[in-house]
């Protein structure tokens, strides 16, 4: 700065303060004031998004009390008894496939055609037939019930309909239309006792699937084509123990009452542990924050892993072990990753990643690795992998710039002492530093979980659980995130609606997650500075 423009600087600020005084301020104070202002109005702006957040989402509990006092009254939960024991024996006859599948891969393997192979697993497939068999009457009879209480659960949809379009028109003014517009009265007392009649042939049903499956299990463990297969002797031990825990079900359609009152508390719980989240079902909407939750995660564990050791040992790199004319290259393009649009990744990983990892997983030398060969493009693994590109520029930054302000004396002290560049960088350099780099962590591992166009276009969008028993195959596995379902559905859903309400607490769940991530950084850099003060 020349010296004219030193003097013409100083006196803006000479007239600034001047001007200050004539108003009976100092210009310290208008600095306070002006920032402090300034801050005030960022407390108010976050203050005003929580409170719109949970104004948009607080009926979501009472309305879903209500769901689920319908799914009560309307017979569905009772129904739901029966169906659960069936939906478990459906998993049995998929297993059968399984076994199938894996024994005409050891016949091919032998030596023997597909021909050769089919005729071989003959008595084996008698043996799927018969254990198919035993559920047709517990089929038929859930089947029957489904469009029974399907139907009283339209009429009382319909009745609810009709009374919120009564209470708009007495809002409108329009008494006269009101009152002529009539509604049916659902007598659930009634619609239960037809229903409760219909399920007493569960009884005998239930008894004949059991009798069946001890039977048909008896009848494989004597065979000798199933001797020796130990996927096969794990799905008859599920089978035994299914048919050993069915009688439950009569004792628990027993106790069942359809006028008992659901709790608030049961509709906090539904949603904060639920394990579904199913919308516009025929049958019943379950809105569960544990799939959602989960997929989140496990996609942001996986960015993580792969970013913290790329961006920290980058950082590590350019601050003190690169010449300038490296960081001249390094670090700009770096920080350049942070400005590619994330729909544009989202399309990188559906076209090229997705489909260059599933064709590795095809290579047959891979296929020790857990999860291959991978039936699925979009998952886990590869959403993962582009949130961890996202997240390297925000970490690298951060801890570069945390290392470079470790005060000078501290390396030069101890190259004097004889230590060496690694051992300088080891338990010097990254110790003094360390507050700045695990802020830098949490504050990348942030930005991985409030991420939305990356995993909505690569995650796989299957709402469900990951299957953890399987290790790590569950990395290779589709996913559905929190972000990615208000993205998805919140265009789609009417204002006010029990789906509507349920989009914006999985937001409210969020905002607190991002609180709480700050939250533990401030901790973690307090505690660290006192303890390298």
């Amino acid at each position: 700065m020349s010296i004219n423009e030193q003097n013409a600087a100083l006196s803006a600020a000479l007239k600034g303060r001047a001007r200050a005084k004539v108003l009976g301020l100092t210009f310290d104070d208008v600095m306070r004031y002006f920032f402090g202002g300034n801050a005030t109005v960022a407390v108010i702006v976050l203050v005003l998004i929580l409170v719109f957040l949970g104004k948009e989402g607080a009926g979501f509990f009472g309305q879903n009390q209500v769901n689920l006092s319908v799914y009560r009254k309307a017979g569905l939960e009772y129904v739901d008894l029966m169906r659960m024991p069936m939906e478990e024996f459906t998993g049995l006859t998929r297993g059968l496939n399984d076994v199938r599948l894996n024994r005409f891969k050891v016949l091919l393997a032998s030596g023997k055609d597909a021909e050769q192979a089919n005729a071989a697993l003959e008595e084996f497939d008698a043996f799927a037939d018969q254990l198919g068999a035993v559920a047709g009457d517990a089929r038929g009879l859930m089947s029957d019930l489904t469009e029974v209480v399907s139907a009283v659960k339209t009429r009382v949809q319909i009745a609810a309909d009709k009374d919120l379009e009564r209470d708009m028109l007495r809002h409108a003014g329009r008494e006269a239309e009101a009152k002529a517009l009539k509604s049916e009265e659902v007598d659930f007392q009634k619609e239960i006792a037809a229903i409760k009649s219909a399920a007493g042939a569960w009884k005998p049903a239930s008894e004949a699937m059991g009798a069946g499956l001890r039977a048909a299990t008896a009848a494989a463990r004597s065979a000798a084509w199933a001797k020796g297969d130990k996927l096969l002797e794990k799905l008859l031990l599920k089978a035994e123990k299914f048919a050993v825990d069915l009688p439950e079900v009569e004792v628990r359609m027993a106790a069942w009452r359809w006028d008992e009152p659901v709790p608030y508390s049961r509709s906090v719980a539904a949603f904060l542990y639920g394990r579904e989240w199913i919308t516009a079902s025929f049958w019943q909407d379950w809105y569960g924050m544990l799939p959602l939750l989960s997929g989140s995660l496990l996609v942001a564990i996986i960015a993580m892993v792969v970013a913290v050791p790329l961006a920290i040992s980058c950082a590590i790199y350019v601050s003190e072990i690169a010449t300038p004319g490296e960081k001249a290259v390094i670090k700009p393009y770096i920080e350049f990753v942070s400005a590619i649009p994330s729909v544009v990744l989202g399309f990188f990983g559906i076209a090229v990643l997705g489909t260059v990892i599933r064709s590795l997983s095809q290579v047959e030398f891979l296929h020790w690795i857990p999860g291959f060969p991978m039936s699925e493009r979009l998952n886990a693994l590869t959403a993962g992998l582009l949130l961890a590109v996202t997240s390297i520029p925000t970490i690298f930054s951060l801890a570069e710039d945390a290392l470079a302000n470790v005060p000078r004396h501290f390396k030069e002290a101890s190259y004097a002492l004889g230590a060496t560049r690694f051992q300088t960088l080891v338990r010097v350099l990254i110790p003094a530093s360390l507050s700045g780099i695990i802020s830098a962590i949490l504050l990348g591992f942030g930005r991985v979980i409030g991420e939305t166009m990356v995993v909505l276009l690569c995650a796989g969008n299957r709402i469900a659980i990951p299957d953890f028993t399987q290790g790590v195959s569950a990395f290779f596995q589709p996913v559905h995130t929190m972000t990615g379902i208000i993205a998805q559905e919140m265009g789609e859903v009417a204002q006010g609606s029990i789906h509507y309400r349920a989009l914006f607490m999985v937001g409210i769940i969020l905002f607190f997650a991002s609180l709480i991530i700050n939250y533990i950084a401030q901790k973690v850099v307090r505690k660290y500075r006192i303890s390298i003060g």
